[in-house]
């Protein structure tokens, strides 16, 4: 009987996949330096072991995942800053310009199915790096952009596909390294997202007054490529490629859990970006405030953020689960979202920028590590968490623009949006409260 290893639940014939590689490679070493780069770009790595859980290599590769959500993810966040700027830069509807943002989130999720299936396959190194050149260009070409079709070209559709080519594949390389710390792993990777929800609306702010639009994306470029560039010399996927398979795994369908968790998230991110979107125009159209202070609201949000995307994973790998932490992360969110319907003065605007900082960070930083918790088998965790996350696409490519177009019914009220925002997220919060029940039972104190 062949050695096997557990990983998760799943299990790995690891004795049997170590030989097969090793009778491929006694008869295929490379000799040249095109078959060398070839083999290091493919996934050939020997050690099929179980998940280190920690190590001077694990955590680097949670430092280079750090930096693939901080330049995919910080985009996202950071788009309010541009949202305001293109406000009064084009001649076009906050509706119309969300759909720049919008398009950039749909396309980071539903990339993922097919970025994920690859990167399954062997090809990790190649699908991220095609994401980071994608992103790099879509960014340069930014910066040369003056009109609404460029500008939803370059930053839209280029660093869409491009952040869509390197997040999914980063994230199913963290449950190859971390087991019982996943989620403390996949906690200092989401915060990516506030560091980069910090720095680039910093510099934004800094620079646009004094060097213009043109070089603050060029100077935001150089940053991006200062922390790609080691990212893709220095990751290491673990797993042996996956051999056939489709894109699509219909089956993980019938399991209802897994079924209610992905149209609940769909709900929770459908209004979950809303906010951040919008944030800075209603600042400045609803509650008065000038452009330094509409970015210094982002800035706090993101800033909120940070630990928020830490400690709740901490907590969850040692006592709860980071479903049973989701959850309440939505309905809290939700709840914070209606009380921004109330929100009048500027100090009210800095308390909810705050507490929905926190909150909506916890969700998205639990998020991926609920998913993962829900495929035991890790040779599939690419499939599976590129099938969720291209469902999720969708409500992010439609939320933010349905809120801007209810803006617009309501001659630039905000209510209907807000409501909408809230609404969605509290059916998103039933929902996977229901996927929770269906996959542990009505049980208070099962960890998930």
């Amino acid at each position: 009987m062949s050695p096997k290893t557990d990983l998760g639940g799943g299990t790995l014939d690891v004795e049997r996949a170590y030989h097969s590689n090793d009778a491929l490679s006694s008869t295929m070493e490379p000799s040249s330096f095109s078959e060398k780069m070839i083999t290091w770009a493919r996934t050939s790595d020997k050690d099929y072991g179980p998940p280190p859980d920690g190590g001077l290599e694990a955590w680097g590769q949670i430092l280079w995942s750090h930096f693939t959500v901080c330049n995919t993810w910080g985009y996202v966040t950071t788009f309010g800053v541009f949202q305001t700027h293109y406000n009064q830069m084009l001649s076009e509807s906050p509706s119309a310009i969300s759909w720049i943002g919008s398009v950039q989130v749909f396309l980071l999720f539903s990339i993922a199915t097919f970025s994920g299936r690859a990167s399954d396959a062997g090809f990790f190194r190649v699908v991220w790096g095609i994401g980071a050149l994608l992103v790099l260009i879509g960014i340069f070409m930014a910066s040369l952009s003056s009109t609404y079709w460029q500008l939803f070209l370059s930053q839209g559709l280029c660093l869409g596909i491009g952040s869509g080519l390197m997040f999914c594949p980063m994230l199913s390389l963290i449950p190859t390294y971390f087991s019982k710390h996943r989620s403390l792993a996949v906690g200092v990777t989401a915060a990516g997202s506030s560091t980069g929800g910090l720095v680039f609306p910093a510099v934004v702010n800094q620079l646009l007054p004094r060097i213009g639009f043109p070089w603050t994306m060029r100077v935001l470029g150089f940053l991006t490529l200062s922390m790609l560039l080691p990212s893709l010399i220095f990751f290491k996927p673990r797993m042996p490629p996956r051999k056939g398979g489709s894109i699509v795994e219909w089956g993980a369908f019938k399991d209802p859990s897994y079924l209610l968790f992905s149209i609940g998230m769909f709900f929770a991110f459908w209004g979950l970006y809303v906010a951040f979107f919008y944030i800075g125009s209603f600042a400045r159209e609803i509650i008065g405030v000038d452009q330094a202070i509409s970015i210094g609201l982002l800035l706090i949000m993101n800033g909120a953020g940070m630990p928020a995307r830490i400690l709740p994973n901490i907590v969850a790998d040692r006592y709860t689960g980071p479903l049973n932490l989701l959850i309440p992360a939505i309905l809290i969110s939700s709840i914070i979202l209606f009380c921004w319907i109330s929100v009048a003065q500027t100090s009210n605007l800095y308390a909810f920028s705050v507490f929905y900082g926190i909150f909506s960070a916890c969700v998205q930083s639990l998020f991926p590590a609920s998913l993962t918790s829900m495929t035991v088998d890790l040779s599939k965790i690419g499939v599976r968490t590129g099938m969720v996350l291209t469902i999720v696409s969708f409500a992010a490519l439609t939320g933010s623009p349905i809120a801007g177009s209810l803006v617009q019914r309501g001659n630039g009220s905000y209510l209907y949006a807000q409501c909408f925002a809230a609404a969605s997220m509290a059916a998103g919060g039933i929902l996977v409260t229901m996927a929770r029940i269906r996959k542990t039972g009505p049980t208070l104190n099962a960890r998930m």
